[in-house]
C-alpha cells in the first residue's frame, strides 16, 4: 500500500475517528465495541475503549449480566461491569496528569448520560460520533452545556476492518 498518496490522505477528523475505531477493537464488551479519543490542538491526549476495570475479569470471560437480564441498550448502566470508552479516556488523561479541558472527543458511539456528564465537567467542547445511542437525556445535557455534536461517518481502513472480523 502506498501511504504517501495524497488522494488517500485522511482529513484530521477522519484520522482521529479511525484511531477511535482502532481503539474499539480492544473492547471486551459482548454487546457493543466502542472506542474514544480525546484530542486538543490536533494532538492525541488520551484513548479509551469499553471493558472491565484494570485487572478484573472481562465480560468475554464471565458473560454479560445485562444480556442475561435482558436490559435494553441505554438503560440501567450501573448493571454493567465495564467502564465506557469515554470514561476510560478521561481516566487515562487524569492518571497521566493531562488536562483535557477544551478538547475534542472522537467516539464511535454517542455518549450515554453518565459519560455526557463527565465530558461536560471535564471541559470537552466538541464531540464527533460515528453512530447514535438511545439516550435523550444525554443529548439534552450536552446541548444545554453548549457542547457541539457532529456526526462523522468514516469508512474503516482495510487494516481496521480486518481487526474487526
Amino acid at each position: 500500500m502506498n501511504f504517501n498518496n495524497q488522494a488517500n490522505r485522511p482529513s484530521w477528523h477522519e484520522y482521529f475517528m479511525r484511531i477511535a475505531m482502532l481503539a474499539a477493537t480492544r473492547s471486551t464488551c459482548l454487546r457493543r465495541q466502542v472506542g474514544a479519543v480525546i484530542v486538543k490542538n490536533k494532538k492525541v491526549l488520551a484513548t479509551g475503549y469499553n471493558g472491565s476495570p484494570s485487572g478484573l475479569k472481562h465480560c468475554l470471560d464471565v458473560g454479560c449480566l445485562r444480556e442475561e437480564l435482558g436490559i435494553p441498550s441505554g438503560q440501567r448502566h450501573e448493571l454493567c461491569r465495564a467502564i465506557h470508552a469515554e470514561q476510560n479516556a478521561i481516566i487515562q488523561a487524569a492518571t497521566s496528569g493531562v488536562s483535557i479541558e477544551g478538547g475534542i472527543l472522537y467516539s464511535t458511539t454517542f455518549p450515554c448520560i453518565l459519560c455526557a456528564k463527565m465530558l461536560v465537567n471535564s471541559g470537552i467542547k466538541e464531540i464527533y460520533i460515528s453512530e447514535g445511542y438511545p439516550d435523550d437525556l444525554s443529548k439534552e445535557i450536552l446541548e444545554e452545556a453548549g457542547v457541539e455534536i457532529h456526526r462523522l461517518v468514516v469508512a474503516p481502513s482495510r487494516e481496521i476492518e480486518d481487526l474487526m472480523k
